[in-house]
């Protein structure tokens, strides 16, 4: 039976069970809308309208061509004391590259995380799917505080993050528990002693904040604005905030903004989720079983996959691929299935022709990617960690995930280990926003979401959809692509460009049929060093960053 009667009865008394789960921890301050942070908004907005933005050649670090440009915008640390302490953001921006009677202003890009960095957004105005829009809108990507160049965040030396290889299990033992439970503590730990007092504002709303300063200091009066994945929480907060500073705003692969799911419960909610996505590959490489080799059922698969793991575990392959690095890598199936035919390959290559090459080129951490990964790691943690209150109590983690990973193995531990540091917390929590407009709030905002998507589930689409009045929800039916705005659907785009280009939505929604399946790629060997793209699972690139889709 395939895994979506996950979502049948199995899967809803799951959550019905996991939906008791208390969750604690202080809770400051108690009105997310308090007034002394609209009036910091304010006073750092007209300041950022006044000083602008001084465009020029990007630094080196950026690898940008010179067709794009670079700058920063200050915003204040705190909202709470405008004329505190300030951090520096880093903005990009390419021309629109239509005449000036095209012109509509800025397009800014958010691609999700928390973690993420759109600095290469500007890059997509050449793109075949983006180039009517490009012709009426600058481009504007961006590093939210935290990340990259934007007073970077960091919770531990960054070649420990990435040492390998590791090994993790999928079903932990009591007796493994202890050890994993206390890197948790000492990642928490990790990231008060390098970050300090400052460490408690960042944070969603913060980001929010701070799109608006980049809107003024942009020179717009209105946002033009595209979030993709968790982009699309921070445009739900923004219209929540700043309704009557919306001019067009373009949802893609929406998270639950329910604050009772913000953020613990959405974490179970996507492990559910990715055990279906885990099951249409498995399908997908059963049914290619002539090419790959790894067996003519779903089960087949997986006992490939489990098999693999084994190994890795005796013997990393290359010396660097244990059986975390595989996870990490074959994660990736559930984002896009545009990665399905390189796992499948390399998955092969390694069980049936012994050769690791390609699943070294996959999995194996690069030296020269350490600092970033960390760095999105540690800002993906102290925002969710920040966001909203999280159980304290171990035994709600260990009861929560060992119920679900009784029928949804393939992520649910490692989601865990991952926010696991959330319990451990030092910094206060906030009160996560009950997003919800009404009429005449907001001008139409279009939403986009692929109904097998894991990483955002679709359900979370729906509560979006219902909680923005006006919006419309555009779906790409039985497909999973995590971020398809840019991406291989021309229905999906033909909607999204007419609504940047018009503003028009498609009434409150409309279904587009899915896009190809990946045709299977014969297994072939790899050097070791190639060229690979593996993003970490905190923050996943979504469209248009992933237009030649990951």
């Amino acid at each position: 039976m395939r895994a979506v009667a996950l979502y049948g009865t199995i899967g809803s008394l799951i959550l019905a069970a996991l939906g008791t789960s208390p969750a604690g921890g202080t809770i400051a301050p108690p009105d997310p809308r308090g007034v002394a942070e609209a009036q910091g908004v304010a006073a750092a907005a007209a300041r950022a309208a006044s000083a602008g933005i001084d465009f020029g050649p990007c630094p080196e670090v950026e690898n940008l061509p010179s067709s794009v440009t670079c700058g920063t915008v200050t915003v204040p640390l705190d909202y709470r004391r405008p004329d505190g302490g300030t951090i520096s953001l880093t903005v990009s921006k390419a021309d629109a590259t239509g005449g000036s009677t095209e012109h509509q202003g800025a397009l800014v890009h958010n691609p999700g995380g928390p973690g993420g960095s759109s600095m290469d957004f500007p890059l997509y105005t050449e793109a075949p799917e983006w180039r009517s829009t490009a012709r009426a809108y600058d481009f504007i990507g961006y590093a939210p505080r935290g990340v990259g160049r934007s007073a970077p965040l960091s919770c531990q030396d960054p070649e420990e993050f990435t040492k390998a290889p590791v090994n993790v299990p999928v079903h932990p033992t009591e007796a493994q528990k202890p050890a994993l439970r206390q890197q948790a503590e000492k990642y928490a730990r990790g990231c008060a002693e390098k970050t300090g007092p400052s460490l408690r504002h960042y944070t969603s709303l913060n980001n929010a904040r701070d799109l608006d300063v980049i809107r003024a200091a942009l020179g717009e009066q209105r946002l033009t604005y595209l979030g993709s994945s968790y982009g699309t929480y921070l445009g739900a907060l923004y219209a929540e905030l700043f309704p009557r500073h919306v001019r067009r705003m373009v949802l893609d692969s929406p998270v639950d903004p329910d604050p009772r799911k913000i953020w613990y419960r959405d974490n179970l909610l996507q492990s559910l989720a990715f055990e279906g996505r885990w099951e249409d590959w498995r399908v997908w490489v059963a049914r290619h079983d002539a090419t790959y080799r790894l067996g003519r059922t779903p089960e087949e698969v997986q006992r490939s996959y489990t098999e693999a793991r084994r190994r890795l575990e005796r013997e990393p392959a290359g010396g660097t691929v244990g059986s975390a690095q595989l996870h990490a890598a074959f994660l990736e199936t559930g984002y896009y299935d545009g990665a399905w035919a390189e796992r499948a390959a390399a998955l092969s290559a390694y069980l049936r022709r012994d050769d690791p090459d390609p699943l070294v080129s996959l999995a194996a951490p690069r030296p020269q990617d350490a600092t970033a990964a960390e760095n999105s790691n540690a800002v993906y943690t102290a925002v969710e960690c920040n966001d909203a209150a999280w159980p304290r109590d171990w035994r709600v983690w260990d009861r929560d995930n060992t119920m679900l990973a009784g029928v949804a193995p393939f992520e649910t531990w490692d989601n865990a280990w991952m926010n696991l540091p959330c319990a451990h917390w030092p910094a206060p929590r906030q009160r996560p926003l009950d997003v919800r407009t009404s009429p005449g709030e907001l001008p139409p905002v279009l939403i986009l979401a692929a109904q097998r998507d894991a990483a955002t589930p679709y359900a979370g689409a729906l509560s979006l959809h219902a909680r923005l009045y006006g919006s419309s929800l555009v779906t790409e039916r039985k497909a999973g692509t995590h971020g398809i705005a840019g991406g291989e659907n021309a229905c999906v785009n033909r909607h999204l460009e007419t609504y940047l280009l018009r503003g028009t939505v498609p009434g409150p929604g409309a279904v587009c049929e899915p896009h190809d399946e990946p045709r299977p790629e014969a297994v072939k060997p790899a050097a070791p060093d190639a060229s690979r793209e593996t993003p970490p699972k905190s923050a996943p690139t979504a469209s248009p960053e992933a237009a030649p889709q990951e």
